[in-house]
C-alpha cells in the first residue's frame, strides 16, 4: 500500500471507529502516512455519530464539511448480528418485529443516511472511495444455508443500497467508488460466537490491511461493486 495512489491532502474517515475492524482501520490509516488526516467517528467520538439517529449523522457531516479537507475515503465500519439476548434466526419461528427492525436500522438504513450526507461532500474530481462493510451472507445468488433473516436481509438491502447510490454518485463524481466488501471472518465480538474450526479467522489488522489493499486498487470502473476482502467478487 503506497500513499502514491492518493490526491495529497486529503482525508479519510471511518465511521464505526470504536470497533475491532474501525479501530484496525483508524490506526493503520494514521500509520500509513497516504492522507493528511484520519477522522474516526463513533458514538464515542467528537462529534458523536448514531447511525440510528438521523440528526445525528447530519451533524457530523456538517462538522467534518466544516473541516475543509477534501475527503478521499469513507469506510462505514458498522453492523449488528445479534445482541446479548438474541442470536441470529435459525428459523422462520424465531422472526421477531423488534429485532428485524433493529437489523435493518444498523445495516441498512444507518449506511444509507451515511450515504445521503457524505456523499455529497466527495470532491467532483480525483479519487475517492465509499466503502461500507457488508456481508457474503448479504448475497442472495450465494445463499445455500439459509437463516440469519434478519443479518441476511439486511445487509442485502445494504448492497441495493450501495448499487443504486453508485449510479447516482457516477453523475456527479466519475472518479468516485461507492463499493459494499465483505471483510470475512474477522475475530470480534460481533463474529466470536460463530466462528467454527476450519475457517480462516482474522485478526482486526489483518482485516483491515487486506481491506485498505482493496480499496487502494479500486478504479471508477468498479464503481457499485461487491468485492471479499482479497478483492474477489462476490455475487449480489
Amino acid at each position: 500500500m503506497t500513499a502514491s495512489v492518493w490526491p495529497e491532502g486529503g482525508q479519510a474517515i471511518v465511521v464505526g471507529a470504536s470497533g475491532g475492524i474501525g479501530a484496525a482501520l483508524v490506526d493503520q490509516l494514521h500509520q500509513s502516512g497516504r492522507f493528511a488526516s484520519v477522522v474516526g467517528l463513533s458514538r464515542r467520538s467528537t462529534p458523536s455519530l448514531d447511525l440510528t439517529n438521523q440528526n445525528s449523522v447530519a451533524e457530523a457531516a456538517q462538522h467534518i464539511a466544516q473541516l475543509g479537507v477534501p475527503i478521499r475515503v469513507i469506510i462505514v465500519a458498522t453492523g449488528v448480528l445479534q445482541s446479548d439476548s438474541v442470536s441470529p434466526e435459525k428459523s422462520l419461528r424465531d422472526l421477531d418485529v423488534g429485532v428485524l427492525a433493529r437489523s435493518f436500522a444498523v445495516n441498512a438504513i444507518g449506511p444509507a443516511l451515511l450515504m445521503r450526507y457524505f456523499l455529497p461532500l466527495l470532491p467532483k474530481q480525483g479519487r475517492s472511495v465509499f466503502a461500507a462493510l457488508s456481508a457474503r451472507v448479504g448475497s442472495i445468488e450465494d445463499n445455500r444455508l439459509g437463516g440469519w433473516y434478519g443479518y441476511r436481509a439486511s445487509k442485502a438491502a445494504l448492497n441495493q443500497l450501495i448499487r443504486t447510490a453508485s449510479v447516482e454518485l457516477s453523475r456527479s463524481c466519475p472518479d468516485a467508488v461507492c463499493v459494499a466488501l465483505h471483510p470475512g471472518t474477522v475475530a470480534t465480538p460481533l463474529s466470536q460466537p460463530f466462528i467454527k474450526s476450519g475457517l480462516d479467522v482474522q485478526t482486526p489488522e489483518l482485516a483491515a490491511s487486506r481491506l485498505l489493499s482493496v480499496i487502494d486498487g479500486l478504479c471508477p470502473a468498479d464503481n457499485g461493486c461487491f468485492r471479499d476482502h482479497m478483492g474477489k467478487a462476490i455475487p449480489w
